[in-house]
């Protein structure tokens, strides 16, 4: 069926305003080459819009990361935390949680280090899927450095990746401290420690930030800005050969 010129032309502006709003959508903050996040994030639609993604897919952690790493836009204490994830949804897409820490042992958060532990600073990867995102898909240094020396240089939150609103704070871990159920896990965005804070407490002592993650693969897949230029540039092509013929 042949297409009239009213529509071609209105398919030639949406598809270019498409490529351009994917190839524009870098965030403040991401520094090219630091870290593995150019080629383990892939970017993710939750909202029916592939020129955003409100979501990236880790394929180091096989996870789904929530784009806004404050989408809650506030701090809370850790249930509230884990109340509001738990409702949270998007286009029907339910399910989030916190992000996990690993207890690698012994029991507990108690055995703090500078390197390879799973509290602390420079901790094993292992430990916490905050903490890969910090060190590995970020690669951000710690205050102190693998022999206890700080400050380093360069530490820090230096790098936020393709992530919009990652604060240079304390996140709350869905993991209760295995030694005492009235403390969680957390892991700080600004030092690269992950340590223990209280639940709750009087005021507002406890309130830390959520970071929205979903196990598994979720959203439709974003194409890249080359794909995407080149199937708008194909398209427009096809358009411009309709018009000459509808022409002659």
């Amino acid at each position: 069926m042949a297409l009239n010129r009213s529509r071609l032309r209105w398919m030639e502006t949406a598809l270019v305003a498409v490529a351009l709003g994917v190839a524009s959508s870098a965030t403040a903050g991401a520094v090219s080459g630091q870290g593995t996040w150019e080629t383990t994030l892939q970017g993710r639609d939750l909202d029916g819009n592939l020129a955003t993604a409100e979501a990236y897919y880790d394929t180091a952690l096989g996870i789904t990361w929530l784009a806004n790493a404050n989408h809650a836009d506030s701090r809370m204490d850790w249930y509230e935390a884990n109340g509001w994830v738990g409702t949270l949804s998007f286009d029907g897409i339910g399910g989030w949680r916190l992000p996990t820490w690993t207890d690698l042992g012994p029991p507990d958060c108690n055995h703090h280090g500078f390197s390879g532990a799973d509290c602390g600073f420079n901790m094993d990867v292992a430990s916490g899927e905050m903490v890969h995102m910090f060190y590995v898909t970020l690669a951000n240094l710690a205050y102190y450095d693998t022999s206890g020396v700080g400050a380093q240089p360069g530490w820090g939150l230096g790098n936020s990746g393709p992530f919009e609103n990652l604060q240079a704070d304390r996140y709350w871990t869905s993991e209760t401290s295995p030694g005492n159920v009235y403390s969680a896990i957390h892991f700080d965005f600004s030092t690269g420690e992950q340590y223990v804070t209280a639940k709750t407490a009087l005021g507002n002592a406890a309130d830390q930030y959520a970071w929205a993650v979903h196990s598994g693969d979720v959203g439709v897949p974003i194409p890249e800005p080359g794909t995407v230029w080149m199937c708008a540039a194909g398209l427009i092509a096809l358009g411009w050969a309709a018009r000459r013929r509808a022409r002659a």
